[in-house]
């Protein structure tokens, strides 16, 4: 049997479309490793082509957030927020990165939360409305600067680089999601996130971690190819 029948019967378990800007990141493995996990061996031709991908990310992203959809029409609390969109993408577009790790994606957005808590205090703006109704003024321009700045900051002093937590700081800063009651639901959202990404990554076999990056013998966190 030569080396190119080979490869046609059985996909590399690391495939991908283009090494140096790979358009289906590691979903090409994550659908290969479900296709596998489930025998559907006449799919495992295809797991890897363009279209299957854009197909498989788009039912991924409808299914993550639809299922916060249904909590939030359930319990009437705002389970859906804008950052876990991004949240979503890194846990199933580069999930062996260590910023799509759940120790990175909840200390992250805690940080979000909590920085742009904090600089609705400092600020007096906990009762005010969200800026798109009432307007900026100085004292939301600070709010967002501090509360971006903070999270930032946080975020390299505890090792915790997570992108998305950017937009959550935002979120809360700019006075669209205030109360108390509606932070902790925040996060209550980005861990049924997270506990999606470890089910559906951990199904296609993918090396995903359960709390902390993956880190290499030197003790360097594993990043992807």
């Amino acid at each position: 049997m030569d080396q190119n029948s080979q490869s046609t019967e059985s996909p590399p378990d690391r495939y991908r479309i283009d090494s140096e800007h790979p358009i289906g990141g590691e979903m090409s493995d994550i659908l290969g490793g479900l296709f596998r996990r489930f025998q559907l061996k006449w799919l495992l031709a295809h797991y890897s082509r363009v279209p299957v991908l854009a197909l498989f990310s788009f039912v991924n992203g409808c299914l993550s957030i639809g299922i916060m959809a249904l909590v939030a029409i359930v319990t009437r609390s705002p389970f859906i927020f804008p950052s876990l969109g991004p949240t979503a993408f890194l846990f199933f577009y580069t999930p062996t990165a260590p910023t799509a790790s759940p120790r990175n994606a909840l200390v992250g957005h805690a940080i979000g939360v909590l920085a742009g808590y904090f600089s609705l205090l400092i600020t007096g703006l906990t009762m005010a409305g969200p800026a798109l109704a009432v307007g900026v003024t100085g004292s939301r321009v600070i709010a967002a600067a501090l509360s971006l700045g903070l999270t930032a900051g946080l975020m390299v002093l505890l090792k915790s680089p997570h992108p998305p937590a950017g937009a959550t700081t935002l979120i809360v800063s700019l006075g669209i999601l205030t109360q108390p009651r509606q932070l902790i639901i925040l996060m209550i959202a980005v861990a049924l996130l997270t506990l999606q990404a470890i089910i559906i990554n951990r199904l296609a076999g993918i090396d995903y971690p359960l709390w902390n990056p993956r880190r290499d013998p030197s003790g360097n966190p594993v990043r992807t190819r």
